[in-house]
């Protein structure tokens, strides 16, 4: 199988993974973006190889879909399991073909709460590729 490209969402998840991989390089990051630059980094390796890696429990998220860009399916995949406020990576196919693009990066939403995916915060689709 063909790996997919990951591309990051804009304005948000570009200008986060620049940070982490400056402060990564640079040995400025705190314990906790250390980790987190770590648990991303692979979650997003298995990504591109497979997206239904068994390891990132990848499912869509229908309310997420419902509310983003022009019905795009907005999946849902875990940087760490056993932890129920664990980071999760949003993403979405596109914008080309054989393209994963991460649109957010958060902690599991209260999502047995009314409104729990609500307040994820997801970025843009980076322009297609000419």
């Amino acid at each position: 199988m063909k790996p997919f490209a990951i591309r990051l969402g804009v304005p948000e998840m570009l200008a986060y993974w620049q940070h982490l991989s400056t402060g990564a390089k640079e040995g400025t990051l705190a314990s906790d973006e250390r980790q987190l630059f770590q648990k991303w980094g692979q979650a997003m390796a298995h990504l591109v190889m497979n997206p239904a890696y068994p390891g990132l429990h990848t499912h869509e998220i229908p309310q997420l879909s419902k509310r983003y860009d022009k019905g795009r399916k907005v999946f849902q995949s875990y940087l760490e399991n056993r932890n129920s406020r664990a980071a999760r990576m949003y993403w979405v196919y596109g914008p080309e073909h054989h393209d994963i693009t991460v649109i957010g990066l958060e902690p599991h939403p209260e999502d047995k709460k009314k409104d729990g995916y609500q307040k994820v915060s997801l970025s843009n689709l980076p322009a297609p590729k000419r």
